[in-house]
Protein backbone atom coordinates (compact mmCIF):
# COMPACT_ATOMS: atom_id res chain seq x y z
CA UNK A 1 0.00 0.00 0.00
CA UNK A 2 0.90 3.45 -0.82
CA UNK A 3 2.92 5.63 2.00
CA UNK A 4 2.07 9.12 2.61
CA UNK A 5 4.07 11.14 -0.35
CA UNK A 6 4.22 14.75 -0.98
CA UNK A 7 0.88 15.68 1.21
CA UNK A 8 -1.08 13.57 -0.09
CA UNK A 9 -2.66 10.40 1.62
CA UNK A 10 -2.06 7.13 0.19
CA UNK A 11 -5.63 5.21 -0.11
CA UNK A 12 -4.48 2.62 2.79
CA UNK A 13 -1.18 3.60 3.96
CA UNK A 14 -1.66 2.36 7.37
CA UNK A 15 0.93 -0.18 8.74
CA UNK A 16 -0.80 -3.32 8.60
CA UNK A 17 -1.37 -2.82 4.75
CA UNK A 18 2.25 -2.16 3.92
CA UNK A 19 2.38 -5.41 2.71
CA UNK A 20 0.40 -8.71 2.27
CA UNK A 21 3.19 -10.25 5.65
CA UNK A 22 1.84 -7.13 7.74
CA UNK A 23 -1.93 -7.70 6.86
CA UNK A 24 -1.87 -11.28 7.47
CA UNK A 25 0.00 -10.83 10.76
CA UNK A 26 -2.86 -7.56 11.14
CA UNK A 27 -5.51 -10.39 10.89
CA UNK A 28 -3.57 -12.71 13.24
CA UNK A 29 -4.09 -9.88 15.83
CA UNK A 30 -8.08 -9.90 15.16
CA UNK A 31 -9.09 -10.47 18.59
CA UNK A 32 -6.49 -8.60 20.48
CA UNK A 33 -7.19 -5.43 18.60
CA UNK A 34 -11.12 -5.96 18.76
CA UNK A 35 -10.17 -6.05 22.52
CA UNK A 36 -8.29 -2.41 22.33
CA UNK A 37 -11.02 -0.88 19.78
CA UNK A 38 -14.15 -2.39 21.01
CA UNK A 39 -15.11 0.44 24.01
CA UNK A 40 -12.11 2.89 23.20
CA UNK A 41 -13.85 6.42 23.40
CA UNK A 42 -12.47 9.35 21.92
CA UNK A 43 -12.23 12.82 23.74
CA UNK A 44 -13.95 16.07 22.50
CA UNK A 45 -10.59 17.77 21.87
CA UNK A 46 -8.98 14.86 19.79
CA UNK A 47 -12.05 15.42 17.42
CA UNK A 48 -11.76 18.94 17.33
CA UNK A 49 -8.30 19.29 16.56
CA UNK A 50 -5.92 16.39 16.01
CA UNK A 51 -8.82 14.37 14.32
CA UNK A 52 -9.67 16.97 11.66
CA UNK A 53 -6.58 18.08 11.69
CA UNK A 54 -6.01 14.75 9.26
CA UNK A 55 -7.89 16.50 6.76
CA UNK A 56 -5.05 18.95 6.07
CA UNK A 57 -6.84 22.46 5.12
CA UNK A 58 -9.79 23.70 7.31
CA UNK A 59 -13.62 23.96 5.90
CA UNK A 60 -14.44 27.63 6.05
CA UNK A 61 -16.45 28.78 8.92
CA UNK A 62 -19.38 30.37 6.80
CA UNK A 63 -22.47 29.43 7.97
CA UNK A 64 -24.95 31.16 10.66
CA UNK A 65 -28.18 30.56 12.41
CA UNK A 66 -30.22 31.70 8.90
CA UNK A 67 -28.25 29.43 6.92
CA UNK A 68 -28.89 26.55 9.31
CA UNK A 69 -32.65 27.21 9.54
CA UNK A 70 -32.75 27.23 5.44
CA UNK A 71 -30.69 24.00 5.37
CA UNK A 72 -32.65 22.16 7.71
CA UNK A 73 -35.87 23.14 6.25
CA UNK A 74 -33.99 22.26 2.50
CA UNK A 75 -33.04 18.68 3.95
CA UNK A 76 -36.83 17.70 5.34
CA UNK A 77 -39.26 19.51 2.91
CA UNK A 78 -39.24 17.25 -0.07
CA UNK A 79 -41.02 14.16 -1.63
CA UNK A 80 -41.97 12.73 1.71
CA UNK A 81 -44.87 15.34 2.34
CA UNK A 82 -46.11 15.14 -1.62
CA UNK A 83 -46.25 11.38 -1.76
CA UNK A 84 -46.18 9.48 1.67
CA UNK A 85 -49.35 11.79 3.25
CA UNK A 86 -51.91 10.40 0.72
CA UNK A 87 -50.82 7.24 1.54
CA UNK A 88 -50.86 6.96 4.48
CA UNK A 89 -53.83 9.19 5.07
CA UNK A 90 -55.60 6.23 2.80
CA UNK A 91 -54.14 3.20 3.54
CA UNK A 92 -53.28 3.20 7.68
CA UNK A 93 -54.91 6.65 9.23
CA UNK A 94 -57.17 8.41 7.59
CA UNK A 95 -57.76 12.12 8.64
CA UNK A 96 -55.54 11.09 11.87
CA UNK A 97 -52.59 11.56 9.77
CA UNK A 98 -51.93 14.70 11.04
CA UNK A 99 -51.61 13.29 14.82
CA UNK A 100 -49.40 10.40 12.66
CA UNK A 101 -47.41 13.71 11.64
CA UNK A 102 -47.22 15.00 15.43
CA UNK A 103 -46.27 11.73 16.77
CA UNK A 104 -43.38 11.44 14.06
CA UNK A 105 -42.27 15.72 14.92
CA UNK A 106 -42.81 15.08 18.56
CA UNK A 107 -39.97 11.94 18.19
CA UNK A 108 -37.84 13.84 15.47
CA UNK A 109 -37.99 17.14 18.11
CA UNK A 110 -36.77 15.01 21.12
CA UNK A 111 -33.93 13.86 18.56
CA UNK A 112 -33.03 17.38 17.52
CA UNK A 113 -32.56 18.43 21.17
CA UNK A 114 -30.17 15.56 22.13
CA UNK A 115 -28.27 16.39 18.83
CA UNK A 116 -27.79 20.33 19.68
CA UNK A 117 -25.53 19.90 22.48
CA UNK A 118 -23.46 17.34 21.15
CA UNK A 119 -23.21 20.20 17.52
CA UNK A 120 -22.52 22.67 20.18
CA UNK A 121 -20.00 21.04 21.98
CA UNK A 122 -18.16 19.19 19.47
CA UNK A 123 -18.35 20.92 16.57
CA UNK A 124 -16.86 18.61 13.44
CA UNK A 125 -18.37 17.34 10.21
CA UNK A 126 -19.31 14.09 11.80
CA UNK A 127 -21.64 14.47 13.62
CA UNK A 128 -23.55 11.46 15.11
CA UNK A 129 -20.30 9.40 14.27
CA UNK A 130 -18.67 11.70 16.33
CA UNK A 131 -20.15 12.03 18.67
CA UNK A 132 -20.70 8.69 19.48
CA UNK A 133 -17.50 8.00 19.53
CA UNK A 134 -16.76 10.13 21.85
CA UNK A 135 -19.44 8.33 24.23
CA UNK A 136 -20.23 4.71 23.36
CA UNK A 137 -16.47 3.78 21.71
CA UNK A 138 -14.95 3.23 18.20
CA UNK A 139 -17.23 -0.14 17.47
CA UNK A 140 -21.08 1.44 18.13
CA UNK A 141 -20.31 4.78 15.90
CA UNK A 142 -18.55 2.58 13.38
CA UNK A 143 -22.19 0.56 13.07
CA UNK A 144 -23.85 3.37 13.25
CA UNK A 145 -22.19 5.36 11.02
CA UNK A 146 -22.50 2.69 8.01
CA UNK A 147 -26.65 2.95 8.66
CA UNK A 148 -26.50 6.45 8.30
CA UNK A 149 -24.55 6.52 5.36
CA UNK A 150 -27.00 4.09 3.45
CA UNK A 151 -29.83 6.03 4.16
CA UNK A 152 -27.99 8.88 2.74
CA UNK A 153 -27.25 7.19 -0.34
CA UNK A 154 -30.67 5.15 -0.27
CA UNK A 155 -32.41 8.63 0.58
CA UNK A 156 -31.30 10.49 -1.62
CA UNK A 157 -31.39 7.76 -4.95
CA UNK A 158 -35.12 7.37 -3.92
CA UNK A 159 -35.42 11.12 -4.46
CA UNK A 160 -33.33 11.52 -7.69
CA UNK A 161 -36.02 8.64 -9.26
CA UNK A 162 -38.74 11.00 -7.71
CA UNK A 163 -37.07 14.03 -9.54
CA UNK A 164 -37.24 13.03 -12.80
CA UNK A 165 -41.51 11.86 -11.87
CA UNK A 166 -42.53 15.09 -11.12
CA UNK A 167 -40.52 16.41 -13.50
CA UNK A 168 -42.19 14.84 -15.99
CA UNK A 169 -44.95 15.34 -14.45
CA UNK A 170 -44.56 19.22 -15.03
CA UNK A 171 -44.05 18.99 -18.58
CA UNK A 172 -47.37 16.70 -18.87
CA UNK A 173 -45.47 13.14 -19.96
CA UNK A 174 -45.41 9.77 -18.10
CA UNK A 175 -42.12 9.54 -16.26
CA UNK A 176 -41.75 6.28 -17.94
CA UNK A 177 -41.24 8.50 -21.00
CA UNK A 178 -38.41 9.62 -19.63
CA UNK A 179 -36.16 6.52 -18.51
CA UNK A 180 -35.12 3.58 -20.55
CA UNK A 181 -36.34 0.27 -20.26
CA UNK A 182 -34.23 -2.57 -20.42
CA UNK A 183 -36.37 -5.58 -20.53
CA UNK A 184 -33.63 -8.17 -20.02
CA UNK A 185 -32.71 -6.81 -16.60
CA UNK A 186 -35.10 -7.90 -13.73
CA UNK A 187 -38.36 -5.85 -13.22
CA UNK A 188 -37.15 -3.86 -10.74
CA UNK A 189 -34.28 -2.56 -12.46
CA UNK A 190 -34.97 -2.51 -15.78
CA UNK A 191 -36.57 1.21 -15.84
CA UNK A 192 -33.08 3.03 -16.31
CA UNK A 193 -33.34 6.92 -15.36
CA UNK A 194 -30.52 8.91 -16.65
CA UNK A 195 -32.18 12.17 -15.51
CA UNK A 196 -32.07 11.26 -11.78
CA UNK A 197 -27.47 10.75 -12.72
CA UNK A 198 -27.60 13.99 -14.50
CA UNK A 199 -29.55 15.91 -11.49
CA UNK A 200 -27.36 14.11 -8.95
CA UNK A 201 -24.19 15.02 -10.63
CA UNK A 202 -25.20 18.74 -11.12
CA UNK A 203 -25.76 18.56 -7.57
CA UNK A 204 -22.70 17.13 -6.39
CA UNK A 205 -20.99 20.03 -8.51
CA UNK A 206 -22.62 22.50 -6.64
CA UNK A 207 -22.07 21.19 -3.41
CA UNK A 208 -18.09 20.77 -4.47
CA UNK A 209 -17.46 23.88 -5.14
CA UNK A 210 -18.67 25.80 -2.04
CA UNK A 211 -20.74 25.24 0.82
CA UNK A 212 -21.76 28.94 1.23
CA UNK A 213 -22.66 29.01 -2.28
CA UNK A 214 -24.91 26.04 -1.63
CA UNK A 215 -26.27 27.56 1.20
CA UNK A 216 -27.72 30.67 -1.31
CA UNK A 217 -29.07 28.28 -3.59
CA UNK A 218 -31.08 25.98 -1.41
CA UNK A 219 -32.07 29.67 0.37
CA UNK A 220 -33.56 30.96 -3.02
CA UNK A 221 -35.13 27.24 -3.47
CA UNK A 222 -37.06 26.76 0.10
CA UNK A 223 -38.22 30.22 -0.61
CA UNK A 224 -39.90 29.50 -3.61
CA UNK A 225 -40.65 25.89 -1.93
CA UNK A 226 -42.26 27.72 0.84
CA UNK A 227 -44.43 29.60 -1.41
CA UNK A 228 -45.45 26.93 -3.08
CA UNK A 229 -46.81 25.34 -0.14
CA UNK A 230 -48.39 27.99 1.42
CA UNK A 231 -50.78 28.33 -2.11
CA UNK A 232 -50.53 24.81 -1.63
CA UNK A 233 -52.64 25.63 2.30
CA UNK A 234 -54.56 28.11 1.55
CA UNK A 235 -56.32 26.94 -2.15
CA UNK A 236 -56.96 23.63 -0.42
CA UNK A 237 -58.51 25.09 2.69
CA UNK A 238 -60.38 27.32 0.85
CA UNK A 239 -62.33 23.79 -0.66
CA UNK A 240 -62.48 22.90 2.69
CA UNK A 241 -64.99 20.45 3.48
CA UNK A 242 -65.74 19.03 7.21
CA UNK A 243 -67.67 16.14 6.56
CA UNK A 244 -64.48 14.88 5.50
CA UNK A 245 -63.20 14.78 8.82
CA UNK A 246 -66.40 13.03 10.01
CA UNK A 247 -64.77 9.37 10.34
CA UNK A 248 -61.43 11.14 12.23
CA UNK A 249 -59.62 7.46 12.66
CA UNK A 250 -61.14 4.55 10.87
CA UNK A 251 -58.04 3.17 11.30
CA UNK A 252 -57.99 3.67 15.28
CA UNK A 253 -54.55 3.65 17.36
CA UNK A 254 -52.35 1.31 15.31
CA UNK A 255 -53.11 2.91 11.96
CA UNK A 256 -51.74 6.18 13.79
CA UNK A 257 -48.54 5.09 14.94
CA UNK A 258 -48.21 2.81 12.18
CA UNK A 259 -48.55 5.42 9.66
CA UNK A 260 -46.20 7.62 12.02
CA UNK A 261 -43.28 5.13 11.86
CA UNK A 262 -43.77 5.58 8.03
CA UNK A 263 -43.76 9.43 7.98
CA UNK A 264 -40.78 9.51 9.68
CA UNK A 265 -38.93 9.29 6.55
CA UNK A 266 -41.09 12.64 5.88
CA UNK A 267 -38.48 14.18 8.68
CA UNK A 268 -35.17 12.44 7.97
CA UNK A 269 -32.42 14.77 7.00
CA UNK A 270 -32.28 17.16 9.75
CA UNK A 271 -28.82 15.81 11.15
CA UNK A 272 -27.20 16.97 8.21
CA UNK A 273 -27.43 20.11 10.13
CA UNK A 274 -25.16 19.14 12.63
CA UNK A 275 -22.59 18.10 10.53
CA UNK A 276 -22.45 21.49 9.22
CA UNK A 277 -21.60 23.06 12.71
CA UNK A 278 -17.81 22.47 11.46
CA UNK A 279 -18.69 25.37 9.17
CA UNK A 280 -20.98 27.58 11.37
CA UNK A 281 -19.48 30.57 12.74
CA UNK A 282 -20.71 30.53 16.08
CA UNK A 283 -21.96 27.05 16.64
CA UNK A 284 -23.16 27.51 20.78
CA UNK A 285 -26.16 30.10 19.50
CA UNK A 286 -26.32 29.21 15.80
CA UNK A 287 -26.88 25.31 15.89
CA UNK A 288 -29.69 25.17 18.18
CA UNK A 289 -31.43 28.07 16.68
CA UNK A 290 -30.71 26.39 13.48
CA UNK A 291 -31.92 22.71 14.64
CA UNK A 292 -35.06 23.55 16.82
CA UNK A 293 -36.29 26.78 13.91
CA UNK A 294 -36.14 24.84 11.27
CA UNK A 295 -37.50 21.37 12.89
CA UNK A 296 -40.47 23.35 14.40
CA UNK A 297 -41.56 24.98 11.23
CA UNK A 298 -41.68 22.15 9.13
CA UNK A 299 -44.05 20.31 11.81
CA UNK A 300 -46.20 23.18 11.53
CA UNK A 301 -46.17 23.08 7.90
CA UNK A 302 -46.41 18.71 7.69
CA UNK A 303 -49.74 19.01 9.62
CA UNK A 304 -51.47 21.77 7.84
CA UNK A 305 -50.34 19.87 4.30
CA UNK A 306 -52.00 16.80 6.01
CA UNK A 307 -55.44 18.71 7.09
CA UNK A 308 -55.69 20.55 3.90
CA UNK A 309 -55.44 17.35 1.77
CA UNK A 310 -58.09 15.18 4.31
CA UNK A 311 -60.20 18.24 4.33
CA UNK A 312 -60.23 17.96 0.29
CA UNK A 313 -61.31 14.80 -0.21
CA UNK A 314 -62.29 12.10 1.57
CA UNK A 315 -59.35 9.99 2.56
CA UNK A 316 -61.22 6.33 0.90
CA UNK A 317 -60.61 8.48 -2.39
CA UNK A 318 -56.90 9.65 -1.68
CA UNK A 319 -54.57 8.87 -5.00
CA UNK A 320 -51.47 7.24 -3.52
CA UNK A 321 -49.28 8.36 -6.11
CA UNK A 322 -50.22 12.46 -6.17
CA UNK A 323 -52.50 13.07 -3.82
CA UNK A 324 -52.63 16.35 -3.78
CA UNK A 325 -52.46 17.22 -7.40
CA UNK A 326 -55.66 14.45 -7.87
CA UNK A 327 -57.26 16.12 -4.95
CA UNK A 328 -57.16 19.50 -6.31
CA UNK A 329 -58.58 18.27 -9.67
CA UNK A 330 -61.37 16.65 -7.49
CA UNK A 331 -62.32 20.30 -6.33
CA UNK A 332 -62.69 21.62 -9.64
CA UNK A 333 -58.66 23.40 -9.78
CA UNK A 334 -56.96 20.98 -11.77
CA UNK A 335 -54.34 23.71 -13.28
CA UNK A 336 -52.87 23.53 -9.71
CA UNK A 337 -51.43 20.56 -10.20
CA UNK A 338 -48.45 21.89 -11.87
CA UNK A 339 -48.12 23.92 -9.23
CA UNK A 340 -48.14 21.24 -7.10
CA UNK A 341 -45.20 19.44 -9.03
CA UNK A 342 -43.38 22.26 -9.15
CA UNK A 343 -43.06 22.68 -5.42
CA UNK A 344 -42.34 19.36 -5.27
CA UNK A 345 -39.55 19.42 -7.48
CA UNK A 346 -38.07 22.39 -5.73
CA UNK A 347 -38.14 20.50 -2.67
CA UNK A 348 -36.63 17.64 -3.92
CA UNK A 349 -33.80 19.99 -5.25
CA UNK A 350 -33.00 21.34 -2.20
CA UNK A 351 -33.10 17.58 -0.23
CA UNK A 352 -30.58 16.65 -2.91
CA UNK A 353 -28.43 19.49 -1.90
CA UNK A 354 -28.28 19.53 1.65
CA UNK A 355 -28.37 15.51 1.59
CA UNK A 356 -24.89 15.93 -0.52
CA UNK A 357 -23.45 19.01 1.70
CA UNK A 358 -24.67 16.50 4.82
CA UNK A 359 -23.41 12.84 3.29
CA UNK A 360 -19.74 14.03 2.50
CA UNK A 361 -19.07 15.57 5.89
CA UNK A 362 -20.44 12.53 7.37
CA UNK A 363 -17.61 9.90 5.09
CA UNK A 364 -15.28 13.29 5.83
CA UNK A 365 -14.67 12.46 9.66
CA UNK A 366 -15.12 8.87 9.29
CA UNK A 367 -12.25 8.31 7.10
CA UNK A 368 -10.30 11.01 9.42
CA UNK A 369 -10.28 8.20 12.11
CA UNK A 370 -9.21 5.69 8.81
CA UNK A 371 -12.21 3.40 9.53
CA UNK A 372 -12.16 3.81 5.93
CA UNK A 373 -9.47 5.10 3.40
CA UNK A 374 -8.58 8.46 4.85
CA UNK A 375 -8.15 9.69 1.05
CA UNK A 376 -11.74 10.86 1.61
CA UNK A 377 -10.95 13.00 4.26
CA UNK A 378 -9.15 15.76 2.51
CA UNK A 379 -10.43 18.87 2.14
CA UNK A 380 -10.29 21.10 -1.06
CA UNK A 381 -7.68 24.05 -0.23
CA UNK A 382 -9.31 26.04 -2.81
CA UNK A 383 -13.08 25.65 -2.08
CA UNK A 384 -13.04 24.67 1.78
CA UNK A 385 -15.00 21.56 0.88
CA UNK A 386 -14.59 17.81 0.98
CA UNK A 387 -14.66 17.57 -3.01
CA UNK A 388 -13.58 13.49 -2.95
CA UNK A 389 -16.02 12.35 -0.56
CA UNK A 390 -18.54 14.12 -1.81
CA UNK A 391 -18.14 12.94 -5.02
CA UNK A 392 -17.18 9.28 -3.98
CA UNK A 393 -20.66 9.35 -2.31
CA UNK A 394 -23.01 11.05 -5.06
CA UNK A 395 -21.74 8.40 -7.24
CA UNK A 396 -22.66 5.87 -5.04
CA UNK A 397 -26.27 7.82 -4.93
CA UNK A 398 -26.59 8.04 -9.03
CA UNK A 399 -25.70 4.42 -9.57
CA UNK A 400 -28.33 3.45 -7.25
CA UNK A 401 -30.59 6.06 -8.72
CA UNK A 402 -30.07 4.92 -12.31
CA UNK A 403 -31.07 0.87 -11.34
CA UNK A 404 -33.39 0.96 -9.20
CA UNK A 405 -37.25 1.09 -8.64
CA UNK A 406 -38.80 4.04 -6.18
CA UNK A 407 -41.04 0.97 -4.23
CA UNK A 408 -37.29 -0.51 -4.09
CA UNK A 409 -35.78 2.30 -2.59
CA UNK A 410 -39.04 3.38 -0.06
CA UNK A 411 -38.87 0.18 1.57
CA UNK A 412 -35.26 0.23 2.55
CA UNK A 413 -35.34 3.84 4.57
CA UNK A 414 -36.27 4.93 8.33
CA UNK A 415 -35.27 2.34 10.18
CA UNK A 416 -31.27 2.77 10.17
CA UNK A 417 -32.59 6.65 11.52
CA UNK A 418 -34.21 5.61 13.78
CA UNK A 419 -31.69 3.13 15.12
CA UNK A 420 -29.09 6.19 15.10
CA UNK A 421 -31.64 8.73 16.92
CA UNK A 422 -31.72 6.29 19.81
CA UNK A 423 -27.64 6.10 20.04
CA UNK A 424 -27.45 9.60 20.35
CA UNK A 425 -29.90 9.96 23.04
CA UNK A 426 -28.22 7.02 24.77
CA UNK A 427 -24.74 9.13 23.80
CA UNK A 428 -26.14 12.52 25.58
CA UNK A 429 -27.45 10.28 29.06
CA UNK A 430 -23.31 8.20 28.77
CA UNK A 431 -22.44 12.22 28.42
CA UNK A 432 -24.21 14.16 31.42
CA UNK A 433 -24.19 10.88 33.97
CA UNK A 434 -20.61 9.47 33.18
CA UNK A 435 -16.64 10.74 33.55
CA UNK A 436 -14.23 8.41 32.19
CA UNK A 437 -11.72 8.58 35.92
CA UNK A 438 -14.33 10.58 38.08
CA UNK A 439 -17.53 8.43 38.02
CA UNK A 440 -17.02 6.07 41.43
CA UNK A 441 -18.10 2.65 40.63
CA UNK A 442 -21.56 2.71 42.39
CA UNK A 443 -22.93 5.91 40.62
CA UNK A 444 -21.85 3.75 37.73
CA UNK A 445 -23.57 0.60 38.82
CA UNK A 446 -26.71 2.85 39.37
CA UNK A 447 -26.51 4.61 35.69
CA UNK A 448 -26.03 1.12 34.25
CA UNK A 449 -28.74 -0.32 36.19
CA UNK A 450 -31.35 2.52 35.36
CA UNK A 451 -29.98 2.21 31.86
CA UNK A 452 -30.92 -1.14 31.54
CA UNK A 453 -34.59 -0.32 32.80
CA UNK A 454 -35.33 2.27 30.40
CA UNK A 455 -33.83 0.54 27.26
CA UNK A 456 -35.54 -3.01 28.38
CA UNK A 457 -38.77 -1.88 29.01
CA UNK A 458 -38.67 0.51 25.60
CA UNK A 459 -38.15 -2.48 23.64
CA UNK A 460 -40.40 -4.59 25.70
CA UNK A 461 -43.03 -1.72 24.92
CA UNK A 462 -42.36 -1.98 21.20
CA UNK A 463 -42.32 -5.74 20.89
CA UNK A 464 -45.29 -5.97 23.00
CA UNK A 465 -46.83 -3.18 20.12
CA UNK A 466 -45.57 -5.35 17.58
CA UNK A 467 -46.77 -8.75 18.39
CA UNK A 468 -49.90 -7.79 19.81
CA UNK A 469 -53.36 -6.23 19.69
CA UNK A 470 -53.76 -6.15 23.81
CA UNK A 471 -52.62 -2.78 26.25
CA UNK A 472 -52.08 -5.34 29.22
CA UNK A 473 -48.28 -5.17 29.39
CA UNK A 474 -47.91 -1.41 28.55
CA UNK A 475 -49.54 -0.78 32.19
CA UNK A 476 -46.09 -2.65 33.18
CA UNK A 477 -43.37 -1.64 30.51
CA UNK A 478 -44.25 2.15 31.03
CA UNK A 479 -44.25 2.52 34.23
CA UNK A 480 -40.86 0.73 34.45
CA UNK A 481 -39.41 3.31 31.89
CA UNK A 482 -40.34 5.57 34.07
CA UNK A 483 -39.48 4.27 37.48
CA UNK A 484 -35.67 3.95 35.81
CA UNK A 485 -35.97 7.39 34.48
CA UNK A 486 -37.00 8.93 37.90
CA UNK A 487 -34.24 6.87 39.22
CA UNK A 488 -31.50 8.24 36.92
CA UNK A 489 -33.26 11.90 37.81
CA UNK A 490 -33.19 11.15 41.64
CA UNK A 491 -30.39 8.82 42.79
CA UNK A 492 -27.09 9.65 39.80
CA UNK A 493 -25.06 12.66 40.22
CA UNK A 494 -24.99 14.15 36.70
CA UNK A 495 -20.79 13.69 36.18
CA UNK A 496 -20.95 16.63 33.83
CA UNK A 497 -22.65 19.74 33.16
CA UNK A 498 -22.83 21.37 29.37
CA UNK A 499 -20.33 23.93 28.73
CA UNK A 500 -22.37 26.42 26.28
CA UNK A 501 -25.76 24.65 25.55
CA UNK A 502 -27.49 22.35 27.68
CA UNK A 503 -30.64 19.72 26.40
CA UNK A 504 -32.90 20.47 28.82
CA UNK A 505 -35.21 18.30 31.06
CA UNK A 506 -32.09 15.81 31.93
CA UNK A 507 -32.89 12.99 32.12
CA UNK A 508 -36.34 13.07 30.91
CA UNK A 509 -36.36 14.65 27.28
CA UNK A 510 -33.06 11.77 26.19
CA UNK A 511 -35.16 8.85 27.88
CA UNK A 512 -38.31 10.14 25.65
CA UNK A 513 -36.47 10.03 22.98
CA UNK A 514 -35.33 6.77 23.11
CA UNK A 515 -38.66 5.19 24.50
CA UNK A 516 -40.37 6.92 21.21
CA UNK A 517 -37.79 5.88 18.57
CA UNK A 518 -37.98 2.44 19.78
CA UNK A 519 -41.68 2.56 19.90
CA UNK A 520 -41.39 3.62 16.37
CA UNK A 521 -39.07 0.42 15.43
CA UNK A 522 -41.59 -2.04 16.49
CA UNK A 523 -43.96 -0.40 14.17
CA UNK A 524 -41.62 -0.97 10.97
CA UNK A 525 -42.23 -4.13 8.56
CA UNK A 526 -39.88 -7.12 8.55
CA UNK A 527 -38.34 -6.49 4.97
CA UNK A 528 -36.60 -3.36 7.30
CA UNK A 529 -35.06 -5.32 9.96
CA UNK A 530 -34.01 -7.86 6.97
CA UNK A 531 -32.42 -4.75 5.32
CA UNK A 532 -30.92 -3.86 8.50
CA UNK A 533 -29.36 -7.08 9.04
CA UNK A 534 -28.08 -7.84 5.85
CA UNK A 535 -26.20 -4.45 5.75
CA UNK A 536 -25.33 -4.87 9.27
CA UNK A 537 -23.79 -7.72 8.52
CA UNK A 538 -21.47 -6.41 5.97
CA UNK A 539 -20.52 -3.45 8.19
CA UNK A 540 -18.77 -6.14 10.55
CA UNK A 541 -17.09 -8.37 7.85
CA UNK A 542 -15.54 -4.43 6.62
CA UNK A 543 -14.95 -3.86 9.94
CA UNK A 544 -12.95 -7.03 11.42
CA UNK A 545 -11.42 -7.31 8.13
CA UNK A 546 -10.03 -3.56 7.14
CA UNK A 547 -11.57 -0.75 9.41
CA UNK A 548 -10.56 -2.79 12.80
CA UNK A 549 -6.87 -2.50 11.37
CA UNK A 550 -6.81 1.04 9.92
CA UNK A 551 -8.04 2.06 12.74
CA UNK A 552 -5.99 0.98 15.57
CA UNK A 553 -2.95 1.72 13.48
CA UNK A 554 -3.78 5.06 13.39
CA UNK A 555 -4.58 5.07 17.09
CA UNK A 556 -1.72 3.64 18.24
CA UNK A 557 0.94 6.06 15.93
CA UNK A 558 -1.24 8.88 17.35
CA UNK A 559 -0.26 7.61 20.94
CA UNK A 560 3.70 7.15 19.90
CA UNK A 561 3.86 10.85 18.42
CA UNK A 562 2.23 12.11 21.84
CA UNK A 563 4.47 9.84 23.81
CA UNK A 564 7.81 10.95 21.80
CA UNK A 565 6.41 14.89 21.91
CA UNK A 566 6.04 14.13 26.38
CA UNK A 567 9.62 12.76 26.26
CA UNK A 568 11.10 15.71 24.37
CA UNK A 569 9.12 18.23 26.20
CA UNK A 570 11.19 16.40 29.07
CA UNK A 571 7.53 15.01 30.68
CA UNK A 572 6.66 11.61 32.12
CA UNK A 573 6.63 9.34 29.66
CA UNK A 574 3.80 7.34 31.05
CA UNK A 575 1.34 6.63 28.53
CA UNK A 576 -2.35 8.56 29.66
CA UNK A 577 -4.98 6.31 30.86
CA UNK A 578 -7.76 7.70 28.65
CA UNK A 579 -7.89 6.65 25.07
CA UNK A 580 -7.77 10.37 23.31
CA UNK A 581 -6.03 8.74 19.77
CA UNK A 582 -9.19 7.20 18.45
Amino acid sequence: MAEEKGGTWGFFPEESFSSWGSYVKALGQTRTRLADRLMARSVDDAELNEVRARSQHEMKKTLTWWDLIWFGMGAVIGAGIFVLTGLEAKQDAGPAVILSYVVSGVSAMLSVFCYTEFAVEIPVAGGSFAYLRVELGDFVAFIAAGNIILEYVIGGAAVARAWTSYFATLLGHHPDQFRVIVHSLAPDYNHLDPIAVAVTAIIGIIASLSTKASSRLNYVASIVHLAVIVFVIAAGLSKADTQNYADFAPYGPRGIFKASAVLFFAYVGFDAVSTMAEETKNPARDVPIGLVGSMSVTTLLYCLMALTLCLMQNYKTIDSDAPFSIAFGSVGMSWAKYIVAFGALKGMTTVLLVSAVGQARYLTHISRTHMIPPWFALVNKRTGTPVNATIAMLAATAVIAFFTSLSILSNLLSISTLFIFMLVAVALLVRRYYAAGQTNRTDQTKFIAFMVLILGSSVATAVYWATSTGWVAFCVTVPIWFLGTLGLAVFVPQARAPKLWGVPLVPWLPSASIAVNIFLLGSIDKKSFMRFGVWTAFLLVYYFFVGLHASYDTAKASEQGKLNSRVEEGQSSKPALVDSSN
